[in-house]
């Protein structure tokens, strides 16, 4: 993944968080984990992407955070065990992973409905072939990171050329 990759999604975070949330966003230095990356954050929005680039995208949140974002967010306070607080943080991974594949030109890139896991000490299984790039933020609302494991798709295989006889 290159640095061009990583800029699209930190602009489309800082996009989404200024336009929706009215919350200005700071990134820090982008940084890879070398074994499978342990979340701290006890909520996170996960999205895939397929076509000319696979991997996974997710928005990773403490508690406190995710309820100061989804405040900003809806205006109003939610209760992390309700349907819509897990609704609210899928539709903010789902834009920035939109907004995102938007800036990846003349690529063929699809993304799948988002899913949301809350809870303390919960593991996201980055795919193994894709490094994980992870993009720490700090808002008013507190730190957060988008987490970025993607990687371009495997051709396919060329087609077998063949020997053709020219007729004299």
């Amino acid at each position: 993944m290159d640095a061009r990759s990583i800029a699209h999604f930190v602009a489309s975070t800082q996009q989404v968080f200024s336009t929706m949330l009215s919350l200005s966003v700071t990134a820090g230095k982008p940084y890879t984990v070398a074994a499978v990356p342990r979340f701290e954050n006890e909520v996170s929005g996960i999205i895939g992407m397929s076509g000319d680039l696979q991997g996974m995208v997710v928005l990773s949140f403490p508690t406190a955070t995710a309820k100061g974002a989804i405040q900003a967010f809806t205006g109003m306070e939610m209760d992390p065990a309700s349907a819509d607080f897990a609704d609210a943080v899928g539709e903010l991974v789902n834009m920035i992973s939109g907004a995102a594949k938007a800036k990846f030109e003349g690529k063929n890139v699809s993304i799948s409905c988002p899913s949301v896991v809350i809870g303390k000490g919960h593991r996201v299984q980055q795919p193994s072939d894709a490094v994980c790039i992870t993009i720490p933020f700090t808002c008013p609302a507190g730190e957060f990171s988008v987490e970025v494991a993607i990687k371009p798709a495997k051709s396919a295989a060329a087609p077998a050329t063949t020997n053709a006889v020219k007729a004299a």
